[in-house]
């Protein structure tokens, strides 16, 4: 038997770092949302060991691999719950969401893994209890299993729904490089982040449950001047896009992918054309995405 499922990637429509924690992670204060750019995730039970293989040639295809071990720590809770430990699937993924672009691909199809063998096995465990096992992967899994556009808190395990976002298109852009999480997160300068940070957490909570919400005017990355500078290549294209786009761009995530918002699919449409015709010979690479 195979099942198919989606993997979509996520964007921070605003992200502020709150705190380094003693653990060595960082509290967040971050708006996210599930963009309908996805990855394809195939899997088949008939398979008598567990195994994966990937499209993409920077996704390991080992225990190392975000999904795999989603599916060894599912395996493993079944038979801690008393059912029997069955370790017969493969994982085949079909890549579109860049690995290392800040979308947070691995960690959606660790969630999407996480999702469909509960489902497979008749939802042995709540919601609540893939979301407690998701963070054992990853911070951003929670919210891939949360299921809808929220506003995430400490190291991602903390969600607040936020169900009232404007939609909208967006052009998103991988510009050829690999941002290293760890990397950025190890040179954050907390000094740089404190003067904006608290008035933008008091300014949002009435609309975000009022009527809906646009979120145009309250983009924003504390990782992204950071970002920037220990990589030029994001800087140089943030900075051809809003020339070429004529509006705002922002990273999400830790990087390296950026984005601009378009009220319209035509607009979107018209600057996606703008960016892939001048960017045809380029490393960068361009998608046309959307939420609801």
């Amino acid at each position: 038997m195979i099942r198919k499922v989606k993997s979509f990637a996520k964007i921070n429509l605003f992200l502020y770092v709150t705190s380094r924690r003693k653990d060595g992670y960082h509290n967040l204060y971050s708006l996210m949302t599930q963009i309908d750019l996805c990855d394809d995730i195939y899997l088949d039970f008939s398979k008598k060991e567990l195994s994966i293989v990937c499209d993409h040639p920077y996704v390991p295809e080992d225990d190392s691999n975000l999904a795999y071990k989603a599916a060894v720590l599912f395996y493993h809770s079944l038979k801690t719950n008393g059912c029997e430990e069955k370790k017969s699937l493969s994982i085949d993924i079909t890549k579109r969401i860049t690995p290392g672009g800040g979308l947070g691909g691995g960690s959606s199809n660790a969630a999407s893994v996480l999702i469909a063998l509960n489902n497979h096995y008749n939802k042995p465990f709540s919601k609540a209890e893939l979301m407690k096992m998701g963070l054992t992967l990853g911070a951003d899994v929670p919210f891939f299993i949360f299921g809808s556009p929220a506003i995430t808190k400490g190291i991602g395990e903390r969600l607040e729904k936020a169900p009232n976002l404007r939609p909208y298109h967006l052009v998103l852009c991988d510009p050829g490089i690999v941002a290293s999480t760890a990397k950025v997160y190890k040179n954050i300068d907390f000094r740089l982040t404190l003067n904006q940070k608290y008035n933008m957490k008091t300014g949002l909570n009435v609309p975000l449950r009022g009527q809906k919400f646009d979120v145009r005017d309250q983009m924003h990355n504390d990782l992204e001047e950071l970002a920037c500078r220990l990589y030029p290549e994001i800087k140089e294209t943030k900075e051809e896009m809003e020339l070429l786009l004529k509006r705002r761009v922002v990273m999400t995530g830790s990087g390296s992918s950026l984005f601009a918002l378009f009220s319209t699919r035509e607009n979107a449409d018209k600057g996606y054309e703008r960016l892939a015709k001048q960017w045809a010979k380029s490393k960068r690479n361009v998608f046309l995405s959307s939420f609801n």
